[in-house]
């Protein structure tokens, strides 16, 4: 009688745990095997692209600003186009007080007459003022007209010697006080300016 009891529990047990099924709403973890990649085996994470993954990696420079108009001409190496005072690249003129530096501006003033001049700015000096490329609506780079003509001269240490091969012969003679202030000589401005200013005293 006791073995028949414990035969029925032992079919009743059966009976009630034997046929339950894995319950589908519980999420398979699939783990790598001989058939299974990892890659399989775990969502593959995509994380935010950074600055190197695109095309655009390295910094973009923006295009230079181009001002475009009549100029209007301060001294032989300095214009205003739109109201924005210009330094022409790459180049030196005498000062207006200084030889032949007024010989310098109207020269410029007659290359610019009339005339629309395109200024392709690139930097700021240590004055404030734009430098840039300035040509004329025919091409015409105006720094490099004004070497031409004898009333400038190259400054390598900004153009890299753009315009070096433009000088006249015995131009650095000619202009010896721009000549100085590109070798850093400005006591012999200060001499010049001296001596200037005595003259006008006793005149």
């Amino acid at each position: 009688m006791e073995v028949l009891i414990i035969v029925l529990l032992i079919c009743g047990f059966f009976l009630l745990f034997g046929n339950r099924r894995p319950d589908s709403s519980q999420t398979t973890v699939l783990r790598p095997g001989p058939e299974t990649s990892s890659s399989e085996a775990r969502p593959t994470e995509r994380s935010r692209p950074s600055a190197f993954d695109t095309a655009t990696s390295e910094p973009v420079t923006p295009p230079p600003t181009v001002l475009k108009g009549p100029a209007y001409v301060i001294d032989g190496d300095t214009i205003v186009v739109q109201k924005t005072q210009i330094r022409l690249f790459g180049i030196d003129a005498p000062e207006l007080e200084h030889p032949f530096g007024k010989k310098a501006k109207w020269a410029m003033v007659a290359l610019c007459k009339g005339k629309q001049v395109s200024a392709e700015i690139t930097t700021t000096d240590a004055h404030g003022r734009s430098v840039a490329k300035c040509s004329l609506s025919d091409g015409r780079d105006l720094s490099a007209e004004l070497v031409k003509q004898g009333l400038a001269i190259d400054w390598p240490k900004y153009s890299n010697g753009a315009y070096s091969e433009l000088e006249v012969p015995d131009i650095r003679k000619k202009l010896w006080l721009v000549d100085a202030r590109q070798n850093g000589r400005m006591n012999v401005w200060k001499q010049f300016e001296a001596k200037r200013n005595a003259k006008q005293q006793r005149d």
